[in-house]
């Protein structure tokens, strides 16, 4: 089985972790972090990951920058981004959606759900394959 590149970004080490752990509870995924939108965009154009998964507000890039970045390269147009924050307010969504991220959760994370989702986006093509 491949196994798929996920980006971590975020610039709080407790949230790193925790989706850290989240992720590392299955084996296909390998996982690359950055700790602000600006190492995001640099570490997506380098590694072309099969998805990202991003905080909104960081230093330096914020992740909706950071979004909107990636949407307007050939190379990581396609890019799976789901968005998360602590910002669920509907504008706050509205504009997450807006920048082209694919899906948005709020935090706490909730290990399921942020599984749910990246299956959604990028586990698709090994269940057609089963």
């Amino acid at each position: 089985m491949t196994r798929k590149k996920v980006l971590l970004v975020d610039d709080s080490s407790t949230a790193l972790l925790l989706e850290q752990m989240i992720l590392q509870s299955r084996s296909d995924f390998e996982l690359i972090v950055a700790r602000d939108g600006q190492e995001a965009l640099e570490k997506a154009l380098a590694k072309l990951p099969d998805l990202i998964v991003m905080d909104v507000v960081m230093p330096r890039m914020t992740g909706i920058e950071a979004c909107r970045q990636l949407r307007l390269r050939e190379t990581t147009c396609q890019i799976p981004i789901i968005m998360v924050t602590t910002r669920g307010e509907p504008e706050h969504v509205e504009l997450g959606y807006a920048s082209g991220c694919n899906d948005y959760v709020t935090k706490p994370v909730n290990g399921t759900e942020l599984l749910s989702k990246i299956d959604d986006l990028i586990g698709a093509e090994e269940e057609a394959l089963r």
